[in-house]
């Protein structure tokens, strides 16, 4: 990445509050031009939960500064109840935190060095509430740019996939566990941090228990789901996500839905990180096209970034299986619309031989029976990957044994694909609670098998998510399993693999018993988004420029890091565990002179196949402090732990808090709660 140190403008940084109609202050940093209240600017705003003091500081330090040196206001806010913040935040994307970032966008527009203008970005979080302002129509938000989001919090979020509930629902659960278990930094809220920390600790509430209450597509989740109304949003939207992140399908759907406001898509061979900082790799010049953007609709600027396509996505060639990528091989490609008229879908027959073949072949109408050990799904890797620890799918190899499998004959030329592939399904099950998980797979001459996409789908939620129906053992259903988009190169040579499996643990929670699937074949089939090569048209297309940033923040590493994705199978006892470490180590902020560590664990076990033995296990051991040679040192500690386990009729999770200042415990709490399994 390319470091830039002089900008066209001066910036200066200031450390402020934001106050609102109700007496709470909001804590923000903002990095603004020298002389904006001379020259006023636009404000970018990025509205988050992960404190700004410290957690996101290295990222803030090396956007918000280079937005503006070209002209803008960097505006990192942190949300009520977290950080700085005054209040308690008590779950995601409340209408509260919704209703002040309305308030901010007024607080902006009142500023002497903002000219009445706003855009928001973020990523993940800030990309949600993003969309979710922008449904809002506040008149001095004028587009935003989203990372990492979604439409739709049931149907394609950190929760749910296809009705089934996933493993990362705990990770996540547990990861906003430990935040919102953080102090404020006394060295900005001075004396009353005690206090705030307590109000936090008390109040924040258990997460994992309120979402597990909402099973299938409520009311609960229809807030904040843009998706419910598209029209609502009247500014342009400018959708990022990568292929390795849990977000990619929300690019296409807000393309399809914003057809009434300008709407751009870029899909890139990322994990959940912003594109100039991509891995796998290639990233690219991301702050330099989000200026292009935000030059264009709030400068007038005619930069042309609306005459290239609506869509660009990064088209990947084969690579061998691996937990973890530098850079993925490719090409940039290019839809002038979306959908496009350019893709071919194209159909495969699963058949009895387990072969995949053309449309047209007729087929012996048979079928085959399916009950997946719980192994299935070891080597999955995390629904939204960060790429660190290695979290990327392994080798199908060690999944497909616990699959049907079908698959085309080695390829003679080769076939890529753009889009949502899915697989069309004849199924009956021995139980009234299912789930069915569909595999995409390159398999290499030296058959190594690479995931290329998925899909997980509740049999319950066949015809709906909002209303799910049980099964009839013995009856036959027609089932469509969509899998994630995906633009990918199958080369000659390679041959196309569907597996079929009735567990993905722990990517996704199992039914609650066994089930045996019996799949019909004659009309099952898998269809591919086949994209036909474009070659004048791609290498057309504008490259674009390297990644450079603003100078990185100064962090002192005090103890290192360590990272570890590893499968344990005790066979004397028949258990088996994936563990996930990732530890931060301590390093030292030095412009706050305060020291952080953290230290996650996960496991997620079951025993032989006992699916009453289920469990995933988390923890979180984070650390602040700060060594204060002319007067007392400030040291806290917070562990966060929660086990959850499930029965055929129950979820249950036990969890505790315990905070402490220095040596002494100051907080302790536990949890201890049964919630009703709703047809997952």
């Amino acid at each position: 990445m390319r470091i830039v140190n002089e900008f066209p403008r001066e910036v200066i940084e200031e450390e402020t509050w934001i106050p609102l109609k109700d007496g709470t202050r909001l804590a923000a940093r903002i990095w603004r031009p020298k002389d904006g209240e001379q020259n006023p600017v636009p404000a970018i705003l990025e509205y988050l939960p992960y404190r700004k003091r410290d957690l996101t500081l290295a990222r803030d330090a090396q956007m918000h500064p280079y937005w503006a040196g070209h002209g803008y206001a960097g505006v990192r806010v942190d949300i009520r109840g977290s950080g700085e913040s005054d209040g308690v935040l008590e779950d995601e994307y409340l209408q509260q935190e919704l209703d002040d970032g309305v308030e901010i966008l007024q607080w902006l527009e009142d500023q002497p060095w903002c000219d009445g203008q706003a855009a928001i970005i973020g990523i993940s979080w800030g990309g949600f509430n993003g969309l979710q302002l922008a449904a809002m129509r506040p008149k001095q938000l004028k587009c935003i740019i989203t990372i990492c989001s979604t439409d739709d919090r049931y149907a394609d979020d950190v929760h749910h996939m296809g009705g089934c509930l996933l493993g990362d629902n705990l990770s996540w659960a547990s990861t906003m566990f430990d935040h919102n278990a953080c102090p404020p930094d006394p060295d900005l809220v001075g004396d009353r941090w005690r206090e705030m920390w307590h109000q936090r600790l008390e109040g924040s509430g258990l997460w994992l228990q309120k979402w597990l209450e909402h099973q299938r597509r409520d009311a609960y989740w229809k807030h904040g789901s843009v998706c419910e109304d598209f029209n609502d949003i009247q500014i342009p939207v400018y959708a990022v996500s990568g292929w390795a992140d849990g977000y990619c399908n929300a690019v296409f759907r807000l393309l399809d839905g914003l057809t009434h406001v300008p709407a751009k898509g870029l899909v890139g061979p990322w994990a959940h990180k912003y594109p100039h900082m991509g891995v796998p790799g290639p990233a690219i010049g991301f702050l330099q096209e989000t200026l292009r953007w935000f030059d264009h609709w709030m400068k007038g600027t005619d930069t042309g970034i609306m005459d290239e396509p609506r869509l660009r996505v990064w088209m990947q060639d084969s690579v061998p299986p691996s937990a973890r990528y530098d850079v993925r091989p490719g090409r940039w490609v290019g839809e002038p619309n979306w959908p496009s008229d350019n893709i071919q879908p194209t159909a495969y027959k699963l058949t009895y031989g387990h072969d995949l073949v053309p449309e047209d072949t007729e087929v012996e109408r048979k079928a085959l029976d399916i009950q997946s050990p719980l192994f299935v799904g070891l080597y999955a890797g995390k629904w939204c990957s960060y790429n660190a620890p290695p979290d990327l799918p392994h080798d199908q190899r060690d999944e497909d044994g616990g699959a049907l499998v079908f698959e085309t004959p080695r390829l003679t030329e080769p076939l890529e694909i753009c889009g949502q592939p899915y697989v069309e399904l004849d199924v009956e099950s021995d139980q009234p609670v299912a789930m069915v998980a569909v595999r995409l797979i390159d398999v290499q001459p030296n058959d190594k098998a690479t995931r290329v996409s998925y899909g997980v789908l509740n049999l319950t939620h066949r015809d709906s998510d909002e209303f799910p129906e049980p099964l009839e053992p013995g009856k036959r259903y027609r089932v469509r399993v969509n899998l994630k988009h995906i633009a990918q190169k199958f080369p000659a040579g390679h041959s196309i693999r569907v597996s079929v499996s009735t567990v993905y643990w722990p990517l996704a929670w199992p039914a609650p018993k066994p089930v045996k699937l019996t799949v019909y074949l004659g009309d099952s089939k898998a269809i591919l988004p086949v994209r036909p090569r474009r070659d004048a048209d791609d290498a057309a297309l504008p490259a674009f420029d390297e990644p450079e940033a603003a100078p990185p923040l100064e962090k002192t590493p005090i103890q290192p890091t360590h990272e570890e994705w590893t499968v344990i199978r005790d066979l004397a006892n028949d258990k088996t565990t994936l563990q996930v470490i990732n530890d931060e180590g301590l390093y030292r902020i030095e412009r706050h002179n305060l020291e952080i560590g953290s230290r996650t664990t996960e496991r997620y076990s079951y025993s032989g196949d006992d699916y009453q033995s289920l469990a995933g296990w988390t923890e979180w051991r984070r650390t602040f402090r700060r060594r204060n040679p002319e007067g007392e040192d400030w040291e806290v500690h917070t562990v966060t732990r929660t086990l959850m386990t499930s029965d055929p009729e129950t979820f249950r999770i036990r969890a505790t808090l315990d905070a402490y200042e220095g040596d002494s415990r100051v907080f302790a709490k536990t949890w201890d709660e049964a919630i009703p399994r709703d047809l997952v």
